[in-house]
């Protein structure tokens, strides 16, 4: 029986450590899914950031399409995706592996104690059974040496030949021999009473409360680790709402994408303002000669008109390289003359040789207004007052200029008023400072106010005279001949402003740059109707989703944009705002 529970001991041992193996080995492998969650958000975070477009970058000029605004949300989104793995990264190894770890010692710790104190039981009611075998065994030898001392004396006295006092010797020694028998007999059934009930408590008591509590123990393991293989699933679950944003967000960055709205956006930005190119007038120059030398074996000569036919595609180029226009389309500005008849009366400039005379309006029409062409082109262009854009755009730019020097002029004013209100104090408490130290700081924001406000002057002015214009402000640089004169008369020439207006687009499509407008810092839709009828503000409404450009400073408004570009304010409380994280 005592193997028997030796046995038995040693299952439980070894059942209750496979136990605590067993969660010890759930913890690493949660914790090295934990560094897989970690592993791929870093990744989708780097990314997202690979992709994003740079601060001031073109990429992020093109935000202002809905299909470029699309996937830097598709970014955003993947970057609020990769926050939820981190989440559930970081909720696993708080509530499984730092949890079952903290749990994994404390049952260690009462495991090592249960089986001491059942080992401890074995041990003694081993020491027992050790002292009643020798009770037992010292019984048994006593009992043996007081037969022999019975049978010796009992042989003596029936001996003839052994003495009185041999006799009564052998006697003595028999009767002492059987009292320590019985003494050693009285001490082994006591020594196996108390076995007895050692063993009874043992197997009956002891035992079976120790492997109780080991089995309260092992169950208790098991329960808390079937906790974390449920939160195992339950932490990943739990994000699963916020991951669903994250992907709708994504379809819904899709969805808005409007390619309508883009292409508006793209015509409101670099719309010139100038007007649509006239006809270009007939320019007959064959009646003279079909009249003078109509049998001549000298073909008719090429007008300017031909001859600029031959130079059609470099003609072409005085538009904008990025917007290919008709082919019809040679000169901005330009009426519709009422061609002459092809058999009328000849033209009374003719000379005497209408050959030579073609040739000096070939001469007169054509090489000068090429040769201004390139002049034009190096002459330096005026990008202060921004006249080397068109029209619509150099008022955006000195709008935007305005803003600038608007906001800088702000600041020089605030701390102007700082600097004042700091001597003020000084001068009251002298302890404190010098009020002539601030005399070199306050005379130089004096001056830089002064600059600013004579720089916002001079674009006030350059903005209303762009604006009194309207969008369509011709340009008036006269052609020259080639004598260097004005020669307004000319027959041959389609017009000046003709000349002017194709230089203009000459310089356009060499200087123009793109108007960089502020990149969206959120959306917002609207919750009311606006009608946006004082200046500066723009109407929305209801249910209307906007782009945010600048968010609310305090004073209850907020600066939107549409996707065609419309810019204007909006009361805060009149819309849900969500800018970009």
């Amino acid at each position: 029986r005592m193997w028997h529970s030796e046995d038995q001991y040693d299952i439980i041992d070894k059942h209750t450590q496979s136990g605590l193996d067993l969660v010890e080995k759930y913890v690493k492998f949660v914790k090295e899914r934990t560094e897989i969650e970690q592993n791929y958000a870093k990744q989708l975070r780097n990314l997202s950031k690979k992709y994003s477009p740079k601060r001031g970058s073109k990429e992020e000029q093109e935000c202002r399409f809905s299909n470029h605004q699309a996937f830097l949300d598709i970014l955003n989104e993947m970057n609020d995706y990769a926050g939820q793995r981190e989440l559930i990264a970081e909720n696993m190894m708080i509530n499984i592996c730092i949890e079952l770890t903290k749990y994994l010692q404390e049952l260690k710790q009462e495991r090592k104690m249960h089986l001491s104190e059942a080992k401890k039981a074995q041990q003694y009611l081993e020491g027992t059974y050790k002292q009643l075998d020798n009770s037992k065994k010292r019984f048994e030898r006593e009992w043996r040496e007081a037969e022999k001392a019975a049978q010796y004396a009992e042989k003596t006295d029936q001996d003839l030949n052994a003495t009185k006092a041999d006799v009564e010797k052998a006697k003595q020694q028999a009767h002492m021999r059987t009292h320590i028998a019985e003494e050693c007999k009285n001490d082994y059934a006591s020594q196996l009473q108390k076995y007895n009930k050692e063993q009874n408590q043992f197997y009956f008591t002891d035992m079976p409360l120790s492997f109780n509590r080991l089995q309260d123990m092992d169950e208790r393991r098991i329960k808390k680790l079937a906790q974390g293989y449920v939160l195992f699933a339950d932490t990943e679950r739990h994000v699963m709402p916020i991951i669903g944003k994250c992907l709708e967000g994504i379809t819904r960055a899709g969805t808005n994408v409007n390619e309508r709205n883009d292409s508006v956006v793209l015509i409101e930005q670099h719309k010139s303002g100038f007007e649509r190119p006239g006809d270009l007038e007939f320019e007959d120059y064959s009646q003279g000669i079909n009249r003078a030398s109509s049998d001549s074996s000298l073909g008719t000569p090429k007008g300017p008109l031909e001859l600029l036919g031959k130079n059609k595609n470099k003609t072409f180029r005085l538009f904008n390289k990025k917007s290919k226009l008709p082919s019809s389309s040679l000169s901005p500005f330009s009426t519709t003359p009422t061609p002459s008849p092809a058999n009328g009366p000849p033209s009374p400039k003719f000379g005497r040789d209408p050959l030579s005379y073609c040739l000096m309006e070939i001469n007169k029409t054509v090489k000068p207004r090429i040769s201004s062409f390139r002049t034009l082109k190096r002459m330096p262009v005026d990008s202060e007052g921004f006249t080397h854009l068109p029209p619509e755009q150099r008022r955006k730019r000195l709008q935007q200029k305005i803003d600038d020097i608007s906001k800088e002029l702000q600041k020089e004013i605030d701390q102007s008023e700082a600097l004042g209100k700091m001597k003020d104090v000084y001068e009251k408490n002298p302890q404190m400072g010098d009020p002539a130290s601030l005399a070199p700081q306050i005379t130089q924001t004096a001056q830089n106010m002064e600059r600013l406000r004579g720089e916002l002057n001079k674009y006030e002015s350059w903005l209303a005279e762009a604006g009194g214009r309207g969008d369509s402000i011709r340009y008036s640089t006269h052609s020259l001949n080639n004598n260097g004169a004005h020669n307004p008369n000319s027959p041959g020439a389609i017009s000046d402003d003709t000349d002017s207006s194709q230089a203009i687009y000459t310089e356009f499509d060499d200087e123009f740059e793109e108007e960089e407008l502020a990149a969206p810092i959120g959306q917002c839709t609207a919750l009311y109707n606006f009608p946006g009828s004082s200046e500066g503000t723009i109407s929305m409404q209801e249910g209307e989703v906007l782009f945010v450009v600048e968010e609310d400073k305090g004073d209850g408004w907020t600066r939107v944009r549409r996707n065609n570009g419309d810019e204007g304010y909006i009361p805060t409380s009149y819309a849900t705002i969500t800018l970009n994280k």
